[in-house]
């Protein structure tokens, strides 16, 4: 009787630490899908186009670049901010310039603050959308489309804010730089 009662213990013990170790797993994917839907921790919206709606109220949206420490890049915004109406689709442009001998591959984390803005931040187009690849002494323009979603304007959370910061820190993809090099030198 004991027995069948340590080995329904150890069982139920063995089902609980392996839904933990399922959950830590999941935690990073779940996270990052709830940031997505709800704009939380600054997370911007992706759509096809603009609202069409646009209003009176103007926000100034203000433009930040870094990179990692291991990315060799020099990354800047080429302005350093731009004034709009809500609703109204503008494009901003940051510069990236690869000062090294190899080619370098990069991708682009974003977010937007005040982070409560950022469900109402929409990107139609941006190259942090995509991988970026860097030959050698390359400089490229990379625009960002971009609107504030007229929705804004019915969050009472939000009337105080007449400023967002558009904000990218760009990182070395590693395993994809070692890729592209072994591949220009076959």
């Amino acid at each position: 009787m004991a027995a069948n009662k340590n080995t329904r213990v150890a069982m139920l013990v063995g089902l609980v630490v392996a839904g933990m170790i399922g959950l830590a797993y999941a935690a990073v994917p779940l996270y990052n899908l709830f940031c997505k839907v709800t704009g939380y921790g600054g997370t911007t919206q992706v759509a096809e186009v603009a609202s069409g709606a646009v209003l009176d109220r103007e926000m100034d949206v203000r433009f930040n670049a870094s990179v990692h420490r291991d990315m060799p890049w020099d990354f800047k915004p080429v302005q350093v901010h731009q004034k709009l109406k809500i609703g109204e689709q503008a494009i901003a442009h940051y510069e990236a310039y690869n000062p090294t001998n190899k080619p370098i591959v990069g991708t682009a984390t974003y977010n937007v603050t005040p982070h409560k803005a950022g469900e109402y931040f929409a990107k139609i187009d941006c190259f942090c959308f995509t991988e970026q690849v860097l030959e050698p002494g390359e400089r490229v323009d990379m625009p960002v489309v971009y609107f504030i979603d007229p929705l804004i304007a019915e969050d009472p959370n939000l009337d105080d804010v007449s400023e967002v910061t558009l904000s990218y820190t760009f990182f070395v993809m590693e395993d994809e730089t070692a890729r592209v090099q072994a591949e220009q030198s076959r």
